[in-house]
């Protein structure tokens, strides 16, 4: 997919003059690795001439189409510099023209906003963006019926704060102009426009006076809020008035529906303090009457306005809210027909028209189809656009991240399955909260604490309520999201926010109050507010919390906090004393959204300020080396628009940063006096959090789950680079099994995140394309293991001859010549068996099944690399370890190690002496000794791998056995050796003995005929 526009490349060009060529770390990579458990959804369209193709716009999770009713997802929108979408529409007259609107059409706590619309004309294969870029929110798109250039959009503005590009737009030559044709005022934005089924020169549009303010949950209504008609094209506007609540009703969002059937039926929701509920109108929306009052229809209507009519019936209707409805008789009574207990909360509902028992919903949970009118739906676990708020990891290998899920609760998922991917098998629930932040024991991964604060036991599934107040005192101020993390310093030191800081040093049994309240006494009201503000809002009360904590990592007794409200503290004496040392530009409601103390200096702090909820859309990343005493500004290279959430100082190299925006990742090398994109292969989303488990960056995004940049080291070591080839310090190799399941593989059409690779990266950056580069690993006595060279021809078998598609197969490691960073992953192995059959394992991972028979693993210990690259040789040591998971001891290993080897060398010995047999039929004069000599040790075919699973061996008389058969033995039992890290059986040990013998006697028998 390519991004054609220019206002894009505006926005993803790079601010700072300091920057680093890409070409230094080109290949470095990320990976997702779910939950698949989908987000907020708002956008959903189908395309009724193709009843199986939809297309739905996730909160900062972008555009996702699917061509089989929602069997599978798959990303269309991935390049662009927005994942936040609001809604989406395909032309009815030609469905390869899309446009998305972009910025979320909600108005929530968690929202994002985007950079106006976009326009694909082949399907979504190639997106433009074409204008209305400071929208910020846009709530609908619609598409004239029979002409694809006509297109409306209900421009919802700023969220925020005032601005003038809201309301309704008109282009009328597929996006190049826009006209706005209907307007109120700064503050009132268009919620919803429609067209008449039957008529596309009439419209409806809702226009929605409402804004969100810089605390949480603030919310300012205006009397502006009104429904509007249009009768000839959008071009003129009147008020719809009659029989609808006023403005003294506290009315407010609607949402309205036609009846396809007879466009003079109509359905609205109405939310309003006063009559607010379901209204009909029978005179194409002159005048209303309410039908139904049932709260379940309308209720929550800054979230939920949706209502559709069946195409062929007009008493029959279907409202989306925290469930799905659906009523038969005009509105006058209700059936829920889909929503779980806790609320589905749906956002948006698509009919069919050629066949409404075709239907389309989309909702917190993600996106889900019918084909059969309701009485089954596809699933919505099969959308990784998970929206989490916070990321944490644990101890254990491989490590699980874990975090508050929007909609799911908390969550934790493992960075490396143990069937060559990652699946439902890796997944589960923590016991905290959507919102939660999540703190794992250091000392016991099957403890897990979240939220506010619950206590979770992996082993038994049980929750238990461990925070510092059950019975509440009033003094304690709690609020969606609090930090909850664990004292680095301290594993037994459990931190908790609220409006104070509290500890625990016994898993929650007794907690400490260490802070006074640390927000503003009296906060101001931002201008933002603009013309929400109020005589009572400027003396609020206090209502802010602690929003972020920074421990020290050097330090137990230094700890430091940030509020939602702005200010910034820290205690060096354990939290007897706290001094205010808030940055002078931060003002009330900055957001203090994410703290890192220093690593390598006890009075040095990182961090990230976000304040959108201010109107202010600008990168603010804060650093001090003093304790706070001064700090300065560092967003140099950031979008400028794009709000931080987070930021993170290496814990290895100095002066490494990472940085999380609504947009993407970003990374400094000078300690944030420069800033540049490390977006790479990641699509644009909300970065709500980062964290650095050893070489590994672990990211938590609002709307595509989360995502793993393995083994960064590269980034440590870019000063290093120049005009010479350099071979990078490779990180720890951990010795582990690609897949560990024996048996068939699950379907590809599952969802499964992606595994790290299973070996040593080896890192190496060259300045100019290379001639030919090579790859020696040796032992610590200097022999040869392994050797790869660029030029080196490799082969994947004959695809025609596979009894299954290619899509099982790993693509061949090669070594690149090619100028940059390059990555090769070495599987820690010896080379394959020379002349075995190649196949693959019935245990498959679609695209990344790689090649048997192996090699054996080396042992564990210290190996030399050698690059050569044009004959300049580059060195590094590389450790491997066994995997931590193990417990057999060393000498079993050893064992294994010396029996795998043995049986590896007597293979190949074997080999060596299969190839002499066949020189030798070159000269043997004698047809008899040339039939004995080749039945005996050449054979008519390749020996095949073993299967430990269903594959057996028997043992033979020498007399009828025959080479080619004893290396399938051979490889049979190594398939048994190198299956685990174990000590081997004695039945193993005493068939490698006896195959060893047989060895032995085809070894004498050759010397008495060569």
């Amino acid at each position: 997919m390519r991004l054609l526009f220019t206002f894009v490349c505006l926005l993803s060009i790079s601010f700072s003059n300091a920057q680093i060529d890409y070409e230094k770390y080109q290949d470095l990579s990320y990976r997702m690795i779910g939950p698949f458990r989908a987000g907020r959804t708002v956008g959903a369209v189908g395309v009724p001439s193709q009843p199986n193709v939809f297309f739905v716009g996730h909160n900062n999770g972008g555009v996702w189409k699917t061509d089989d009713y929602g069997r599978t997802w798959n990303p269309i929108f991935d390049e662009a510099p927005t994942g936040s979408v609001g809604d989406l529409a395909v032309s009815p007259s030609n469905p390869n023209i899309i446009y998305v609107g972009t910025g979320e059409g909600l108005h929530r706590p968690d929202l994002a906003v985007g950079d106006g619309i976009f326009k694909s004309t082949d399907g979504g294969e190639n997106w433009e963006h074409i204008g209305l870029e400071d929208v910020q929110q846009v709530s609908r798109v619609i598409v004239h019926p029979t002409n694809p250039d006509i297109v409306f959009v209900a421009g919802l503005g700023h969220p925020y704060g005032a601005n003038e590009m809201r309301g309704v737009f008109r282009s009328t030559d597929g996006g190049s102009n826009w006209e706005k044709v209907l307007y109120v005022n700064h503050n009132t934005g268009a919620v919803q426009v429609e067209f008449d089924p039957n008529n596309p020169d009439i419209l409806f549009a809702d226009m929605w006076e409402h804004q969100e303010g810089p605390w949480e949950n603030a919310k300012f209504s205006g009397p502006n809020s009104n429904l509007y008609k249009s009768v000839d094209g959008g071009s003129t506007w009147r008020k719809i008035i009659e029989g609808l609540p006023t403005a003294e009703d506290g009315f407010g969002r609607i949402g309205v529906a036609f009846a396809p059937s007879n466009s003079n039926r109509m359905y609205a929701t109405v939310d309003a303090k006063n009559n607010g509920g379901v209204y009909k109108s029978d005179d194409a929306g002159e005048s209303w009457t309410l039908v139904s009052t049932d709260y379940r229809l309308w209720g929550r209507g800054s979230d939920f306005a949706e209502i559709k009519v069946h195409p062929n019936n007009e008493n029959q209707l279907f409202v989306g809210n925290i469930a799905a409805y659906r009523s038969d008789d005009a509105g006058k009574s209700w059936t829920s027909i889909k929503g779980a207990p806790g609320g589905d909360d749906y956002h948006r509902i698509w009919i069919n028209p050629l066949q409404p028992e075709i239907m389309l919903f989309a909702a917190d949970q993600g996106a889900v189809i019918t084909v059969n009118g309701g009485k089954t739906w596809s699933s919505w676990y099969n959308q990784p656009t998970a929206q989490l708020y916070h990321v944490s990891t644990d101890n254990q290998w491989p490590y699980w991240v874990y975090g508050g899920q929007q909609e799911s609760g908390a969550i934790g998922v493992a960075s490396r399955g143990n069937g060559g991917q990652i699946t439902f098998r890796e997944f589960m629930g923590v016991g905290a909260d959507e919102y939660a932040y999540v703190a794992v024991d250091p000392k016991d991964h099957n403890i897990v604490y979240g939220g506010r604060v619950l206590r979770f036991d992996k082993r038994t599934g049980q929750t238990q309520f461990v925070g510092p107040e059950v019975l509440r005192s009033g003094e304690t101020r709690f609020l969606r999201t609090m930090p909850l993390l664990f004292h680095p310093k301290d594993d037994d030191m459990l931190l908790f926010g609220t409006n104070v800081v509290w500890k625990t040093l016994d898993g929650g049994q007794n907690w400490e109050k260490i802070s006074p309240d640390l927000t503003r006494k009296q906060p101001e009201v931002p201008s933002s507010v603009g013309d929400f503000i109020t005589e009572e809002l400027k003396t609020m009360p206090q209502r802010a919390i602690v929003y972020a904590l920074g421990p020290s990592h050097l330090n137990k007794d230094v700890i430091w906090a940030g509020t939602d409200d702005g200010l910034v503290h820290v205690t060096r004496d354990g939290g007897n004393t706290w001094k205010n040392v808030t940055p002078s530009d931060l003002s009330s409601w900055d957001k203090i959204s994410q703290i890192d103390a220093g690593h390598f200096n006890e009075g040095t702090a990182f961090i990230a300020v976000n304040a959108i909820r201010k109107d202010n859309m600008t990168p603010l990343v804060y650093k001090t080396h003093d304790f706070g005493q001064t700090w300065q500004l560092i967003n140099n290279g950031m979008n400028p628009n794009g709000p931080v959430n987070t930021v993170r100082e290496d814990h290895l190299a100095p002066g490494l940063l990472f940085a999380g925006t609504e947009r993407e990742v970003y990374f400094s090398s000078d300690d944030g006096e420069n800033w540049q994109s490390l977006r790479m292969n990641m699509p644009a989303s909300s970065i709500r959090d980062l964290v650095i488990k050893d070489n590994d960056l672990v990211i938590g995004t609002h709307g595509r789950s989360i995502w793993i940049l393995d083994d960064f080291s590269p980034l440590r070591e870019l000063a290093k680079l120049g005009n010479t080839p350099h071979l990078f310090e490779p990180s720890l190799a951990t010795r582990v099994r690609h897949n560990m399941f024996g048996d068939t593989p699950l379907p590809p059409e599952e969802p499964t995140g992606q595994n790290p690779p299973d070996g040593a990266m080896i890192n190496y950056y060259l300045p100019i394309d290379a001639k030919e580069v090579s790859l020696k690993i040796l032992d610590n006595n200097g022999h040869l293991v392994n050797e790869f060279k660029s030029n080196e021809v490799l082969k994947l078998p004959d695809s025609t001859s596979l009894p299954h598609p290619t899509y099982w197969i790993r693509p061949l490691n090669e070594l690149s010549t090619k100028k940059g960073h390059q990555r090769f992953v070495w599987n820690l192995r010896y080379p394959n068996p020379p002349e075995a059959k190649q196949g693959y394992a019935i245990a498959a991972v679609q695209y990344d099944t790689p090649l048997s028979p192996k090699g054996p693993f080396v042992a564990p210990g210290k190996y030399s690399l050698k690059l050569n690259v044009d004959g300049q040789v580059l060195e590094q040591e590389l450790r491997v370890r066994l995997d931590p998971r193990v417990t057999s001891s060393a000498a079993d290993i050893q064992l294994q190690t010396d029996l795998s080897m043995q049986v590896y060398n007597a293979y190949e010995e074997l080999y060596a002496m299969r190839m002499a047999a066949r020189e030798l039929l070159n000269t043997e004069k004698s047809r008899k000794r040339r039939e004995a000599i080749a039945k005996k040790f050449i054979g008519n075919r390749d020996p095949n791998d073993g299967d430990q699973l269903y594959g057996s061996i028997s043992a033979l008389p020498f007399k009828d056995e025959t080479l080619v058969g004893l290396q399938e033995k051979l490889l049979h039992v190594l398939v048994v050796l190198q299956a685990s890290d174990s000590r081997p059986t004695q039945a193993t040990v005493d068939a490698v003995e006896k195959l060893l013998e047989t060895k032995d006697q085809f070894l004498n028998e050759w010397e008495t005929i060569n």
